[in-house]
């Protein structure tokens, strides 16, 4: 549970811009939507997509490298990985299991027999989209997991999009459709003050130090 004095004390290091934007960015961010990607090997594709979930609200993001194991580009995330939550794995069996337990549907975004169209796809489920490697696509095992199959609707020559294009379209109109819902999407308050106090620790500079301080000052 978050001090909430502790917390105060923390914000009063911030400017009043900070603390508004803090405020302003935490009302827009979801759970109820979250991305996985599947051992992408050029490493500004999932800088690229990490940024694109801070763009549009998705707080957590699954990261698995079974094949490939990379630090994620700074710059191309532009700063996005400070603000987003990563969880990483060294395989999709532990990512499916992890994303089920939380209640999510997996959904697959690749064209397939079965699939759905981005302007028909039921933004009432929590729906984690998965994307995959550059050239092979999703592996086997995120297919047979799959609830729903989606794509992107295309009218050109090119059938196929950079899984870092596809994110930011599917992101942003599932995140559009979302907010104009009357679904329970934001997070809950202690989620939303957990994430305060870890931003305050990410901007602050010498933030253990004043921490201590605050809490000798109490004894």
């Amino acid at each position: 549970m978050v001090d909430k004095n502790l917390l105060e004390y923390l914000e009063s290091y911030l400017t009043e811009a900070r603390r508004e934007k803090f405020q302003r960015v935490l009302s827009q961010r979801t759970k109820h939507f979250t991305v996985a990607t599947e051992d992408v090997y050029q490493l500004h594709n999932t800088s690229a997509v990490i940024r694109s979930c801070d763009v549009f609200g998705i707080q957590e993001v699954s990261i698995v490298e079974e094949r490939n194991s990379k630090r994620i580009d700074r710059e191309i995330a532009m700063g996005a990985q400070k603000w987003v939550d990563l969880n990483r794995f060294h395989s999709v069996k532990a990512c499916i299991g992890d994303l089920k337990d939380k209640g999510y549907q997996i959904v697959a975004t690749t064209p397939h027999q079965k699939d759905c169209d981005l302007d028909d796809f039921d933004i009432s489920k929590k729906s984690c989209f998965f994307f995959g490697r550059e050239t092979e696509g999703l592996s086997e095992e995120v297919l047979n997991a799959a609830n729903c199959f989606l794509k992107i609707p295309m009218v050109g020559f090119t059938e196929s999009l950079n899984i870092s294009v596809s994110a930011a379209i599917i992101l942003q109109h599932v995140t559009a459709k979302l907010r104009q819902s009357d679904f329970d999407w934001q997070l809950p308050e202690n989620e939303m003050l957990e994430k305060r106090l870890d931003w305050c620790k990410k901007t602050i500079k010498s933030y253990d130090d004043i921490v201590n301080r605050f809490y000798q000052s109490k004894k």
